[in-house]
């Protein structure tokens, strides 16, 4: 429960200032790139399972230092260059650690799954001092987000999944990839006739 707590706290932090974040970029910028976020904890059974995988001793030391996605937040955007911005903006939070950052958009899972994921260290304030606790975050588009829910529910139960499935599912990965792209064309074009008329 001590251990949740910590982590929880965690992600009110980083909510937090993805909130104020999404706020100012509304208010003085006209800018809203963030559709939704969402937040997570793994279940105790889910981070003893990883630690097994990983060969280390079911300790909460273990569990603080060598797991990193215990605290996990999801933020899912409109378009791919919103990911892009977002993740700009966070690495240069100034109290807030990058550990580390891969870039699943430009080079997708064989699967098809396609995020960009950061693992920071967040700041929290405790009356005994401040503690730096890892987070996880997600950062995706719609249509990323719409594939990875359904692909972790076609492949819950594994046995099932067959490799004609897993196929199909990297044929539909590339094809919202394409969507994406497009759906930005759209805004773009829309954009330039703005300017155009309001220039008349």
């Amino acid at each position: 429960q001590k251990m949740m707590f910590l982590y929880n706290s965690a992600l009110k932090e980083i909510k937090t200032k993805m909130d104020i974040l999404q706020e100012e970029l509304k208010l003085f910028s006209n800018y809203d790139p963030i559709e939704y976020i969402s937040m997570r904890i793994k279940k105790p059974e889910s981070i003893l399972e990883k630690l097994k995988r990983k060969n280390l001793a079911p300790t909460y030391g273990n569990m603080f230092e060598e797991i990193t996605d215990i605290a996990g937040v999801r933020i899912v955007c409109n378009f791919k260059k919103d990911v892009y911005r977002l993740v700009e903006i966070i690495e240069d939070f100034q109290d807030v650690r990058l550990l580390n950052k891969k870039d699943y958009l430009k080079n997708p899972k064989k699967s098809g799954y396609m995020s960009y994921h950061l693992v920071v260290e967040v700041p929290v304030n405790f009356s005994s001092g401040i503690m730096y606790v890892k987070v996880e975050m997600q950062l995706r588009t719609l249509a990323m987000d719409f594939w990875a829910s359904l692909e972790h529910k076609l492949k819950y139960k594994s046995e099932y999944c067959t490799d004609s499935i897993s196929t199909k599912l990297i044929d539909i990965s590339s094809q919202l990839h394409n969507i994406d792209r497009e759906m930005l064309e759209l805004v773009n074009m829309e954009n330039e006739i703005k300017l155009l008329q309001e220039g008349e």
